[in-house]
């Protein structure tokens, strides 16, 4: 399928990486340009050789997305750079885990207002394109997996209400906000690789939940997010879309 993203400029927060990483080469593959941020300068650069190797522009900035001026500069700057932007994907996220107030701070700094800053410095440019926002949540943010993982569910729940209010908001604009929420997925030096390497069991028990016996690969996420801000999901706003493989057993209202 044709997603007609060729020559289109795409930013992704937290990109160097696993799922982060993964969205931004399956945009290069559909011919749209990206740029990407995370914190380490290495993995920026190393992220950027790959994406420029498949023939489009790609640019990055090593930052804090926690710090908002970072960000909105970072984003303010790369719009600006390829004069549009026609969607952002904040995916970056602490993994968080733990009740203590420092785990609930960071969690909230990273992964709830990281979202709202980027869209807030986004919205300006993508109202000309009416282009997309996307948030990267997770199912913890739906069910309780325990693993001491409430600070980091809280957030990603909380995402949730940001982004149906957010989709609300912008819709008159033309612009679609969603949330994608993937569930365990495994890539190589990732959280279920130091999982698998230091408890097994938990390991084993995870894949064992979920009916399809396996773990999500990046790219089944990053498929999800690029369908979603192209034009072929022009009438999705205001939804998550979960992407677990039939893990979570809830029924969504």
């Amino acid at each position: 399928m044709d997603l007609d993203l060729t020559g289109k400029h795409f930013i992704i927060t937290g990109g160097t990486r696993g799922i982060g990483r993964a969205i931004a080469l399956a945009f290069a593959d559909e011919g749209a340009n990206v740029s990407i941020c995370a914190r380490d300068v290495g993995g920026v650069s190393e992220a950027l050789q790959e994406l420029r190797a498949k023939g489009i522009h790609a640019e990055g900035r090593a930052l804090d997305v926690a710090d908002e001026e970072e960000l909105s500069t970072f984003i303010r700057d790369a719009a600006n750079s390829r004069n549009r932007l026609d969607g952002i994907v904040a995916n970056a996220s602490a993994l968080v885990s733990g009740f203590d107030a420092e785990d609930f701070d960071k969690a909230f700094r990273v992964d709830l207002m990281h979202t709202r800053n980027a869209a807030h410095a986004a919205l300006p440019f993508l109202e000309k394109s009416k282009g997309s926002i996307i948030a990267i949540s997770s199912i913890s943010g739906s069910e309780d997996y325990g693993y001491d993982s409430v600070a980091y569910g809280t957030m990603k729940a909380a995402l949730f209400f940001y982004m149906k209010s957010l989709a609300r908001h912008v819709a008159p604009k033309g612009i679609r906000a969603n949330v994608v929420s993937p569930g365990t997925t495994f890539f190589k030096g990732g959280y279920w690789d130091e999982v698998r390497l230091n408890n097994p069991k938990r390991y084993t028990d995870s894949i064992e939940f979920n009916p399809l016996g396996r773990m999500a690969t990046p790219e089944e996420i990053a498929n999800v997010v690029v369908f979603l801000v192209s034009n072929k999901a022009s009438f999705v706003a205001g939804t998550n879309v979960v992407v677990d493989g039939t893990a979570t057993q809830r029924i969504p209202n």
